[in-house]
């Protein structure tokens, strides 16, 4: 896929799709750090439209999408979007948001598999893709980046990890390298004993040492799911397999990523632990500006930390990686189940340490081969959520 965008002096339109979540407020904070450079052209959120009608006001955004309908209706009754805002309801709304005609890029922030078609959308109508949504490429690798590839169009990733890496791998052919590496925190529980996880609780999970994230993704840091999904993520935005592609515990979460080379040389990419950094990469590549956090100061003394993974305490980078070299779906199944188990976690119906088992069991139950459709792709996304749910009932 195309690498490189538009080097235009004009403000690049950016569409938001997912305005009101962490990275929606991150690169809010970007673009209005950024005025002279970048327009907010659009932007949606799932249901909280009075946060949406705040950012419409403020930034006098002419289009808008609510997703849940019943949210949407509230929003039409308001009146509080600005004069002349067009409000959107649905998936449907999300597409037309991700091919507006004056759109130059859309920030794909959407929890979940909802984004796989905005994603496609967005990049059949030419547009550049900034993706920060995992569930795209780890369910719909396959037809994302042949779509891409087929439009001529960038996928720029937003995942501090993957924009990490994407830097680290700027001028470098695939070839010369070995690996790539990407850090975990070992989020709330990288100190505990293992005899403790037993008794974790959803409040104890959601204590990340490091980010500010949403509870999926935070209860994802604890068990090392997130990293599992971030390398299956790797494998498509970079064109490597399993066997090239590792994690390592990095508590500080300054190091974003390393790419060791053919010739044993390692390129790290070091920020602090904020969302700007990697988010205003993407918005403005190949430009760079004034960052919108503090950066790095190396007049304090810091130090930087690194210890292999224990996979026996975090089966759940195991099975990614199982995940992927089972092809196909699998990499999606895994997605599905662990969402399924994070759900009932969340809920306490799950014990903490069960988590895996859900996914695992699941993995060996529901084996798609390649499939050509995106149709085809949601029908195996169901159907191992509907296996998840059956094995978690069967044990609750």
């Amino acid at each position: 896929m195309r690498d490189t965008v538009s080097t235009t002096t004009l403000r690049r339109k950016v569409v938001l799709l997912g305005a009101t979540g962490s990275i929606g407020r991150s690169a809010l904070r970007v673009i209005e750090a950024h005025r002279d450079k970048l327009e907010l052209t659009a932007i949606a959120s799932h249901s909280n439209w009075q946060e949406l009608a705040r950012v419409a006001q403020a930034h006098q955004v002419k289009h808008v999408a609510v997703f849940e309908p019943l949210a949407a209706a509230a929003a039409r009754r308001s009146g509080s979007f600005p004069a002349g805002t067009t409000l959107h309801e649905g998936l449907e709304g999300l597409n037309t948001l991700s091919t507006l005609p004056e759109a130059d890029v859309v920030l794909l922030a959407i929890v979940g598999t909802t984004g796989l078609r905005p994603a496609l959308a967005a990049i059949s109508s030419g547009k550049t893709l900034a993706l920060a949504s995992k569930e795209v490429l780890v369910l719909g690798g396959a037809l994302v980046t042949a779509a891409a590839q087929r439009h001529d169009v960038a996928i720029l990733p937003v995942d501090s990890e993957h924009n990490a890496i994407f830097q680290c791998l700027q001028g470098h052919p695939t070839d010369t390298v070995e690996r790539v590496v990407l850090t975990a925190s070992g989020g709330a529980f990288r100190d505990w004993p293992r005899e403790r996880l037993a008794t974790a609780t959803p409040e104890d999970a959601l204590k990340h040492p490091n980010w500010s994230m949403g509870p999926k993704v935070t209860v994802d840091s604890a068990t090392l799911a997130n990293k599992g999904l971030e390398l299956i993520e790797a494998k498509w935005l970079f064109g490597l397999e399993a066997d090239r592609l590792d994690a390592v515990i990095h508590p500080q979460s300054i190091v974003h990523g390393l790419v060791e080379f053919t010739d044993g040389a390692l390129l790290a990419h070091l920020s602090p632990p904020s969302m700007t950094f990697p988010i205003q990469h993407a918005l403005l590549y190949p430009q760079r500006a004034t960052g919108t956090d503090a950066r790095l100061s190396l007049d304090r003394l810091f130090s930087l930390d690194f210890r292999p993974v224990d996979h026996g305490r975090f089966p759940m980078l195991s099975l990614a990686l199982q995940a992927m070299r089972m092809g196909g779906l699998a990499p999606g199944v895994y997605n599905a189940a662990n969402e399924v188990a994070v759900a009932a976690f969340l809920k306490r119906q799950l014990p903490f340490l069960a988590i895996p088992s859900v996914v695992e069991h699941t993995l060996s139950r529901v084996s798609p081969g390649s499939v050509s459709t995106l149709d085809e792709t949601l029908h195996w996304d169901l159907e191992a959520r509907r296996v998840a749910e059956s094995h978690l009932q069967a044990h609750i």
